[in-house]
């Protein structure tokens, strides 16, 4: 008869008496069963058969120690009987290891898990689902929950392993804790490379997941993601000088590789070290092999930090354009302000600094965020509050003192939209309002200053309230 039909046959022999059943079937003291030899395949009998419906009802109900000796037969006899023996056997393991404070046994159980993984990968390696890169992560897992901070090292190689089989397709989970053993390796040897490698594997699988619309899990691998990135914030390694000493050969020993450049430009955009010149250089190398917003952004802080602020804001142009393809909308709104802010700050192109400013708090309503508008309208308010609209004269310093009308509206609207910004736009509402035209100065112009509004004129052209 067919192993498949013996399945059958077994199961349709056994369920109906297995349900009234409360130990699992031993086998006769006078019929040991022989070890398999090493290379051979387990023979799975209707003994096997028997006891993996057993284990798998008990299991079921959460009956974790009566499910453990028929769990426990199959699972030394027959291994290679279901998949079953290795989901079920996680939970029974961890059940019994829970249940007992026993210190001999909990040692048992502990390499009892981390066997049963050895065994899955060995009979199961080859599931299409659950590949052996997934139950390298499995395992991984095992050595945390089993062994806590001893064995961390172990830990994270497997969840390293599994995550760079499995790509985004990984659990959460396993790329969570690798990044968390990969930190405190890292506390332990001082290896800042191999943690920042670990790091940019789950971060890039954890941003692939969140950005996937089709994910049922895309909010929680957000929430992950941010959780990786804190992570890494705190933990030293993103020190811009200890990525400088990394990555300065890569990029050279790289210098035609695009995706290595757009990755490494990546990293150090993502932790603010935008004025290494190890990021300056991906930047230009990538930007000469295929222009994307990463480079043109990098290349605009180049341009910048070497006071070239024209060329500053063509690169900027160049990567919102990139930006808006890859619908990367977040980071159009960033390239517009800082956009915004050259050309306030060190062109004095005031009208410009003002088209950009409002162009970043378009992206940004567009994405309902309030944060980032607040810092936008500040730019604009004091683009106002610097310009000149009329002579010199008399009259011409009275009205200039409108301006500041208008600048105080943008401050005030700053941090009605954006309360990030308060405490700053409250400090420019308390300076520039000193500057109001006084009653003094509009009763000597009756004609400009009749009535409650007053339109400031110029490229700045609106509207605003006396006061």
């Amino acid at each position: 008869m067919k192993l498949k039909n013996l399945f059958v046959v077994a199961l349709a022999a056994a369920v109906p008496t297995l349900a009234m059943a409360k130990k699992p079937t031993k086998v006769a003291a006078e019929a040991p069963v022989v070890a398999p030899e090493p290379d051979a395949e387990p023979v799975i009998t209707e003994e096997c058969v028997m006891n993996v419906s057993l284990f798998h009802e008990s299991v079921k109900n959460k009956m974790f120690a009566d499910a453990y000796e028929p769990w426990f037969d199959v699972y030394t006899n027959c291994p290679n009987a279901n998949k079953s023996i290795y989901t079920d056997g996680t939970k029974i393991v961890e059940a019994l290891y829970q249940a007992t404070s026993d210190a001999a046994e909990k040692e048992r159980l502990a390499k009892l898990a981390i066997e049963m993984q050895d065994k899955r990968i060995k009979y199961f390696g080859n599931d299409p689902k659950y590949p052996t890169a997934y139950i390298l992560g499995e395992k991984g897992l095992a050595y945390i929950d089993f062994y806590g901070d001893t064995k961390l090292a172990e830990a994270r190689e497997c969840l390293r392993s599994s995550v760079e089989g499995m790509g985004s397709s990984s659990k959460i989970m396993v790329l969570v804790k690798l990044v968390d053993a990969s930190y405190a390796v890292y506390k332990q040897n001082g290896n800042a490379e191999q943690f920042i490698a670990d790091y940019e594997l789950a971060s890039n699988a954890l941003a692939e997941q969140a950005g996937n619309a089709n994910n049922k899990n895309a909010e929680i691998a957000a929430k992950q993601k941010d959780y990786v990135d804190n992570i890494f914030a705190i933990s030293g390694a993103a020190d811009c000088s200890k990525l400088d000493e990394i990555y300065a050969a890569v990029v050279k020993d790289n210098i035609s590789d695009l995706d290595m450049l757009t990755k490494i430009a990546k990293l150090y955009r993502r932790v603010r070290c935008t004025e290494s010149d190890v990021y300056f250089a991906a930047c230009e190398a990538a930007h000469k092999l295929q222009p994307t917003q990463e480079s043109a952004a990098g290349c605009a802080s180049m341009a910048a930090k070497k006071g070239d602020y024209e060329q500053a804001i063509a690169y900027y142009d160049q990567a919102i354009k990139l930006a808006m393809v890859e619908d990367e909308m977040e980071d159009v709104a960033d390239y517009q302000y800082n956009a915004a802010f050259y050309c306030y700050n060190n062109l004095k192109k005031y009208a410009d600094a003002r088209k950009y400013a409002l162009a970043s708090i378009a992206t940004l309503n567009g994405l309902g965020m309030n944060k980032g508008q607040g810092r936008c309208y500040i730019i604009i308010g004091m683009c106002y509050a610097s310009t000149q609209l009329y002579p010199q004269d008399a009259k011409g310093r009275i009205l200039n003192k409108t301006v500041y009308w208008a600048a105080v509206d943008k401050f005030v609207k700053a941090k009605q939209v954006d309360p990030s910004v308060e405490a700053q736009a409250n400090e420019f509402i308390s300076s520039y309002s000193k500057y109001y035209p006084t009653k003094e100065e509009r009763f000597d112009l009756p004609n400009e200053f009749s009535g409650n509004t007053y339109f400031v004129g110029g490229w700045i052209g609106e509207s605003t309230s006396i006061r």
